[in-house]
């Protein structure tokens, strides 16, 4: 009888609901249905009856738990279809970061306020239109006196449209240009708080038809920006154009197996191009997990194990540590080169 249910009534259907999942789908959805609407009731009492005992004893369940587990779910297929060679890589980063948009924040993708390209107010006309020119972005902030103080974000298509409406015509001249106020075509800035997440910012984002925001933390001092490409790149992977040549090579890979990587490179798009596991629950980049591992701040020449890995301080400006090498030490530099 064992052999009866196990072949016939185990593994005999599922391997034709696996070969032929439609048919198999339309023939047994009618009775599935009926099985539903007969024990629905059955079920919602027996979950409403186990949480009010539960609630008796202080345990709070959570009514979206069914959403994560089928979260989890959908993460642990992937990963199995990918190591089966089932699912591309690419293909599982993509749904996975689609996935985890909920649970991160803008604060681990953010631009640094370090790196952002701003524009005095008080500069010359001409050195705005120079510094903009050069710039590989189309959107800058405007501050007045401090770069804290963010008083608007100018668009490079409506700087260049301002200025050439005062060189047309026949009372074009440079003294018109001089005359030109770049706070007349700013717009607004848009600030947000650094605990927002990225999907709420995503939809936030399309809400207001905006694709730029200035990121402050609890106490309104700026923190970083952030843009709606950024986010999209969390799920497809990195968006290059004519201007940003070098996207693409932020990781070099030597020949003694380890990787040359920018200390500011995120421990996601680390894990992302190397399909490993460097975790980060302490630091957004590797350069943060290493000074927090370390308790120190480096210098070059430094090496640390830990996570599994073995970093080495390949550059450092000031107290931020630009260049890292880095390899899992399961991997040893003899094996890498056979590789």
């Amino acid at each position: 009888m064992t052999l009866l249910v196990l072949i016939f009534a185990e593994v005999l259907p599922k391997t034709y609901a696996i070969t032929n999942p439609e048919v198999a789908a339309a023939r047994v959805s009618p009775i599935i249905q009926i099985v539903i609407l007969v024990f629905s009731p059955v079920v919602s009492a027996v979950r409403v009856f186990v949480r009010f005992v539960l609630s008796l004893f202080g345990v709070k369940t959570d009514p979206d738990s069914h959403i994560l587990a089928v979260r989890e779910e959908i993460a642990g297929a992937l990963n199995l279809g990918h190591s089966e060679g089932i699912v591309e890589k690419e293909d599982r980063d993509r749904i996975l970061g689609a996935l985890d948009l909920s649970d991160r924040t803008v604060e681990e993708i953010m631009l640094h306020r370090s790196s952002i390209e701003m524009i005095n107010v008080d500069s010359e006309p001409t050195d705005i239109l120079q510094q903009c020119l050069a710039s590989r972005y189309t959107r800058l902030p405007i501050y007045r006196d401090d770069p804290e103080n963010i008083i608007g974000v100018i668009h490079a298509k409506d700087l260049l449209r301002a200025m050439y409406n005062l060189m047309e015509g026949a009372d074009a001249s440079l003294k018109a240009l001089k005359s030109f106020k770049i706070t007349d075509v700013a717009m607004k800035p848009y600030f947000i708080p650094d605990t927002t997440s990225l999907d709420d910012q995503m939809r936030q984002f399309l809400r207001r038809r905006t694709h730029f925001a200035l990121v402050v933390d609890e106490y309104g001092a700026l923190q970083g920006l952030i843009t709606l490409e950024d986010i999209l790149e969390e799920i497809v992977g990195e968006i290059t154009d004519e201007f940003d040549p070098d996207a693409d090579h932020t990781i070099q890979v030597a020949d003694d197996g380890n990787y040359w990587i920018e200390g500011q490179m995120t421990v996601r798009d680390f894990n992302r191009a190397t399909d490993l596991n460097l975790p980060d629950d302490e630091a957004n980049t590797v350069a943060g997990v290493v000074i927090h591992e370390a308790q120190m701040i480096p210098t070059v020449g430094q090496v640390f194990l830990f996570h599994g890995f073995r970093f080495e301080v390949a550059g450092r400006e000031n107290n931020r540590i630009t260049h890292l090498k880095v390899r899992p030490l399961d991997v040893s530099p003899e094996a890498a080169q056979k590789g």
